[in-house]
């Protein structure tokens, strides 16, 4: 590989883990959503020219943010309140963001105006740094319909002068629902990349734990965002099992559960359990954090209890009645009353362009006996899925 590749490949890799960073630092500055996103990219395509002949710089983040800056000072020197912003920017810190600029910027985002759907786009392009792809993977939508929310969000922000700020105490609950929805969809973002670039991506999933401790200690009486931590860190204290050196992944029955962080999984588990005690009516994520509290307190996965885990599921539909919890619903019932009744629930579903229900198909196939209709149904995953690890795991079970 030679230095111009490797200077590309660097540079793709600090402008997929802080062009979200950037973004919302610049907005903080311009309250421009696009004049941001703009300034980012000028600053990409100025590195592109510059890097591979003056090296790679130590902190190539820092570096995007003072060129973006300055080409950001040409911006506001073009506009009446020149001076004022630019004493803002000569006082500011050389760090490209303040500690919880993108929690506010998600609460800008997360603005009444805009509809739900709109929110929740414009929050994982601009704050967060997701592709238009990796939104359209998340949401299960159409990529053209993802960049048509993005761009009338943008629009709308800017023509009703929408602050950037976190809220007022009053205003938090309002906009919370959409605020952990765009957290949980980027903790799944990086837990199992929707592209094929990469497995995943502890960045992100780090930055979902970090956001969300951040609105806990901001909203400490808030249960759901509890459940959601709770969540996040039950997940994540079964990292180190869930992938082999090589990058193959690992299936949570065949993992080697020595591997896991018991004292993470305790911590996480306590956590949810104060919660619960504090408040009587368990939400979504409290709920799904109980579900990953099952799953790590089994000493086997032979010993998992499943009917615990299929009441779980039962309650957390009541509450959220989508397809994909179906989907996982179907695993536990097939534990429970067998993969025949399993496969009969997970037919009903309207989960055709996604990837994991056709895998589960074809396991519920398999385990009845009918190959030639699983290896079928493990195709037509194999066709859907971009995740390497997830790809590979399909072609060897298709290889067998």
């Amino acid at each position: 590989m030679n230095a111009a590749v490797n200077t590309e490949d660097e540079l793709a890799r600090v402008v997929r883990d802080h062009a979200g960073r950037l973004a919302g630092s610049l907005v903080s500055l311009l309250g421009d959503f696009s004049a941001a996103e703009d300034l980012v990219q000028d600053a990409v395509e100025i590195a592109l020219r510059r890097w591979p002949v003056e090296g790679i710089p130590d902190r190539p983040d820092a570096w995007l943010f003072t060129v973006a800056k300055r080409r950001g000072l040409d911006v506001l020197r073009r506009q009446q309140n020149y001076r004022a912003k630019l004493a803002e920017l000569q006082h500011q810190d050389e760090q490209p963001v303040a500690p919880d600029d993108r929690l506010r910027l998600i609460f800008t985002c997360c603005h009444p105006a805009l509809a739900r759907e709109a929110q929740v786009a414009l929050t994982l392009r601009v704050v967060c740094g997701l592709t238009t792809a990796q939104i359209a993977a998340a949401l299960l939508a159409k990529e053209t319909a993802v960049a048509q929310r993005i761009t009338r969000a943008k629009r709308k922000i800017t023509d009703a002068g929408i602050p950037y700020r976190i809220p007022r105490d009053d205003e938090l609950p309002e906009r919370l629902t959409e605020v952990l929805t765009v957290i949980y969809l980027l903790f799944n973002e990086g837990y199992l990349s929707s592209t094929a670039e990469r497995a995943h991506s502890r960045d992100l999933v780090d930055d979902a734990e970090w956001l969300t401790a951040l609105l806990h200690g901001l909203l400490p009486n808030e249960p759901e965002v509890a459940g959601l931590l709770a969540l996040i860190r039950l997940h994540r204290a079964r990292t180190a099992a869930r992938f082999t050196p090589a990058g193959d992944l690992v299936l949570l029955e065949d993992q080697d559960r020595t591997l896991w962080d018991r004292t993470a999984i305790a911590e996480a588990t306590a956590l949810l359990t104060r919660t619960a005690h504090r408040h009587h009516a368990p939400g979504p994520y409290q709920l799904q954090a109980a579900i990953a509290a099952c799953h790590s307190e089994a000493p086997t996965w032979a010993e998992t209890d499943w009917r615990q885990i299929l009441v779980l599921y039962d309650m957390l539909l009541t509450l959220q009645p989508s397809p994909v919890p179906c989907l996982h619903r179907s695993v536990a019932l097939s534990y429970v009353e067998g993969p025949s009744v399993a496969l009969a629930e997970l037919e009903r579903l309207r989960l055709d362009t996604y990837p994991l229900f056709h895998a589960t198909r074809a396991q519920f196939l398999r385990d009845l006996g009918r190959d030639a209709e699983a290896h079928l149904a493990d195709e037509r995953a194999a066709e859907l899925t971009a995740n390497p690890a997830q790809l590979d795991l399909l072609r060897e079970r298709l290889a067998r």
